[in-house]
């Protein structure tokens, strides 16, 4: 039976999210979704549209198997071991995507989609350990505080890739340079570092054991019919249904802006490569600070206030990385190129928007995970945080979906950041109305 607010198990638990963050911030957003729509695929528009696709599918996946999962998990109590399965399947997907080459499209990403599959399974019962581990009253912090240890975790992820396999002539373990090999092999480095650093919540994090497991194919036949009569009766659930409706639009942005920040620095904005991981290191340090920080307002001011806030000022960012390859440029125009100083140019407005949205992602994702372990009944657990993940997931191929048929259509990435911005007002209507 797990304690609430014991340490080591909270700290072992909280060590997944240092763990899986790896993947999301070296191989979705900063260095393989990179790599993949400049190198392997034909050109960047094609490869922007093929990661879009990818990230669509697993979305879509993700969203229809979630709650069914979970709903197994609670019958049957066996919560970690899908965990990890799940974490597992991740890794070795990981690993082998160091293969796929120059013009390997459909081999890179089916590798990515099963690891992405497998990486959401995973999450979603990470998150729902949250409530059994904390008392209520330290949600906010606890749940902030993974988080920032996530971000710690892609951090030095990120610092590793740079300094022995990026940014060097003569990579680690005698990779070479030729044709993008030590830029494949960071995903060996996530692979490894997901494997080693998840091991201490399957050591030391105890599993929700319930008095009675069931067969497995008698748990299966009640997770249907016990799905079946939530969705009968979502409506007695009228908090938790109104705010799954409201991250599912929000969280979409989220996954967009994850999925495709940095291949737009990278297009759009000119960053090099190197520039992309110090960005990757910066966004991961705001973000880190940004959810541990938050966590405490969480606490004291409530998930929801910290939801909106967030939102906001991730709307903002949106319309500086949208602007920042015109401004300068129109400023020019209008005051003359003399009046406008040096530093006022696309890359550093890029970079003001890039802070914003490290330091109020982190938040958005805490809070919102706080948020939905106050009001879940302890009866459903894994089921309602298969719903979350659901409602993280039931759209979310419509961002990535949108944004790349906007880049292919208007032939700029800037078209995709109208859609995010959009997502992330229609979801603030939607959160400020719980």
């Amino acid at each position: 039976m797990i304690q609430k607010d014991d340490k080591r198990q909270i700290w072992s638990w909280a060590m997944y999210d240092f763990a899986n963050s790896a993947f999301t911030t070296l191989v979705v957003t900063f260095i393989y979704g990179t790599y993949f729509t400049q190198s392997i695929a034909d050109n960047e528009i094609l490869g922007t549209q093929y990661w879009s696709w990818a990230i669509s599918i697993t979305a879509i996946v993700v969203a229809l198997l979630s709650p069914i999962l979970g709903a197994i998990a609670d019958n049957v109590g066996s919560r970690k071991g899908v965990m990890l399965l799940s974490t597992l399947v991740c890794v070795v997907a990981t690993a082998l995507l160091f293969f796929p080459q120059d013009g390997q499209v459909v081999f890179a990403l089916g590798l990515f989609i099963i690891a992405n599959i497998a990486f959401e399974f995973g999450t979603v019962f990470c998150n729902a350990y949250l409530p059994e581990l904390s008392s209520e009253h330290r949600i906010g912090k606890v749940s902030g505080m993974a988080w920032g240890l996530g971000y710690v975790g892609g951090l030095l992820a990120l610092v590793v890739a740079l300094l022995f396999f990026v940014q060097t002539e003569q990579p680690i373990l005698g990779f070479s340079t030729e044709n993008g090999e030590n830029i494949r092999a960071t995903n060996l480095l996530v692979a490894l570092w997901f494997l080693i650093f998840s091991l201490p919540l399957f050591l030391w994090v105890k599993d929700h054991k319930h008095k009675n497991n069931k067969p497995l194919s008698l748990a299966i036949k009640n997770s249907f019919d016990g799905l079946k009569n939530t969705l009968n009766s979502i409506s007695s659930y009228r908090n938790i249904f109104h705010f799954l409706l409201a991250r599912l639009v929000y969280n979409d942005a989220l996954i967009t802006i994850f999925a495709f920040g940095g291949i737009y620095a990278a297009t759009t904005i000119g960053f090099s490569f190197e520039e992309i991981i110090i960005l990757g290191i910066v966004l991961n340090v705001m973000a880190g600070i940004g959810a541990y920080a938050f966590g405490y307002l969480d606490d004291g001011k409530g998930s929801q206030k910290v939801i909106l806030w967030s939102i906001v000022f991730l709307m903002i960012a949106c319309l500086i990385a949208f602007l920042a390859p015109e401004l300068p440029g129109l400023f020019q125009f209008i005051f003359g190129g003399n009046a406008i100083p040096d530093w006022f140019n696309s890359k550093n407005l890029f970079w003001i928007a890039a802070i914003l949205i490290g330091l109020f992602s982190g938040p958005n994702q805490s809070a919102s995970r706080s948020y939905m372990a106050r009001i879940t009944p302890e009866e459903k657990r894994n089921e309602f945080f298969g719903f979350y993940a659901f409602s993280g997931k039931m759209t979310a191929f419509l961002g990535p979906f949108l944004f790349g048929l906007a880049t292919a259509y208007f032939e700029t990435q800037q078209a995709g950041l109208i859609v995010i911005f959009v997502l992330f007002f229609v979801g603030y209507k939607l959160t400020k109305r719980l």
